[in-house]
């Protein structure tokens, strides 16, 4: 073969460069989380349901609605309030599932769910984020942090966050009270077992709750999530 021509012999050296140049360009780094400060420092509060709405389960055709829900935490003290590229965690109590203190109901004639929750193996835990876009709280659900009962026509079990800890994520809102918001729906993690009617096929769960999250330790000064 003949040499090759002048169009060629640019074409190669300038494909050389580009490669050259590109092999010495690192990678961006990862961005990081923007600070969180989570205030007042040391706080108690409690987490319940908006009024007039509900905390409810949906796996398969099964939907278990309750119209209590409640937690409590406190907010770390001073620093552990504050974290420079990354949330605020704090430890909450496992939370309360009920309907008028009794059992909730499914959607299905004559069958009711009890929900227990448990910190067993695990804490139950509630991370602040703050981000300039939209702040969120991402809830820590432990291995096997809830065991819901279905009874009547069908009797089956459903455990949530089986295999390990599970999360959800929703956004911040503030306000007086601010709330945590999962009413668009989050998927859970579970397991079911039981007989005729039990959604025994299902591997996930549609969580939906709104709380609104209040001060104990001093109403007029709602908690906030900041820079």
């Amino acid at each position: 073969m003949g040499n090759p021509s002048p169009t060629l012999r640019r074409a190669a050296v300038l494909a050389a460069l580009v490669a050259a140049s590109l092999a010495v360009v690192p990678a961006a780094p990862a961005l990081a989380a923007s600070s969180t400060t989570v205030t007042p420092a040391g706080h108690s509060f409690s987490a319940s349901l908006v009024a007039g709405t509900t905390a409810s389960f949906q796996v398969g055709s099964v939907t278990v609605a309750c119209n209590t829900s409640t937690t409590t935490g406190a907010v770390p003290a001073e620093p552990g309030n504050a974290s420079p590229d990354g949330p605020v965690t704090s430890v909450v109590a496992p939370p309360v599932f009920n309907n008028n203190g009794g059992a909730c109901p499914t959607g299905i004639f004559l069958t009711t769910a009890t929900s227990v929750t448990n910190n067993t193996n695990g804490d139950w835990s509630i991370a602040l984020q703050y981000d300039p876009a939209g702040s969120t709280g991402t809830m820590t659900i432990p291995t096997g942090g809830v065991v819901t009962t279905i009874s009547g026509l069908a009797s089956c079990t459903i455990v949530v966050a089986p295999d390990g800890p599970a999360t959800i994520t929703g956004p911040w809102v503030d306000g007086a009270p601010p709330r945590l918001d999962f009413s668009a729906g989050v998927n859970v993690p579970i397991r079911v077992t039981g007989g005729l009617g039990c959604p025994t096929a299902a591997t996930s769960a549609v969580f939906r709750a709104t709380y609104e999250v209040a001060n104990t330790t001093d109403p007029a000064s709602p908690i906030t999530v900041t820079a």
